[in-house]
């Protein structure tokens, strides 16, 4: 399968899927960390490049409740806020079969829908906590794959406060999509 992440700069999610053979590509405006299948530009100009599936980490900054704090204090943040939805609907309504959108609880919620899946790292062998919702399009929602009984609480505020490493996906979560999704044709 042809296979886009969008929005991804770590490799993690692309690794998985090319692991296991498919032909997936990360896209973001920032260089790849890793060595692999990756285009450096806004994903809106590749989501015409017939794909089979898409899954897309828009960034959360304006959406997720993290930041509703600042909505009253810090102007034009709303309107940030819509344009972060608007990018969000351009990825929900690209001409691609099979797409899920990750994203925290947040915005998305209130002004797109809810999610279709809640999930957390420790339900996919991660001793973390990190609700993560996902909207699914032609996809289902991921079976957990290893469950991790002693989760640690509030995974990203013990020493991963850069928002690179709180966006960074978790690989078990990675390695079920890539193998739930990934048989799906």
């Amino acid at each position: 399968m042809k296979i886009l992440i969008a929005c991804e700069y770590s490799g993690t999610v692309r690794d998985a899927f090319s692991a296991l053979g498919h032909d997936a590509w990360s896209c973001d405006i920032l260089p790849s960390d890793t060595p692999g299948s990756h285009i450096q530009d806004d994903v809106l100009n590749h989501l015409n490049s017939s794909w089979d599936m898409m899954i897309a980490h828009p960034p959360c900054t304006y959406l997720s409740n993290a930041g509703l704090r600042w909505f009253s204090v810090q102007p034009g943040r709303m309107q940030l806020a819509k344009e972060a939805l608007e990018f969000v609907m351009h990825l929900a309504d690209a001409p691609i079969p099979m797409i899920a959108i990750e994203n925290p609880r947040g915005k998305l919620t209130e002004w797109y829908r809810r999610a279709d899946q809640i999930i957390q790292p420790w339900q996919f062998g991660h001793a973390a906590t990190k609700e993560t919702h996902l909207w699914l399009k032609q996809l289902p929602p991921l079976l957990y794959s290893q469950i991790h009984t002693n989760p640690m609480k509030n995974w990203t505020e013990k020493g991963h406060r850069s928002a690179k490493a709180r966006s960074k996906t978790f690989p078990g979560i990675a390695a079920a999509m890539a193998s739930q999704w990934g048989q799906l044709s």
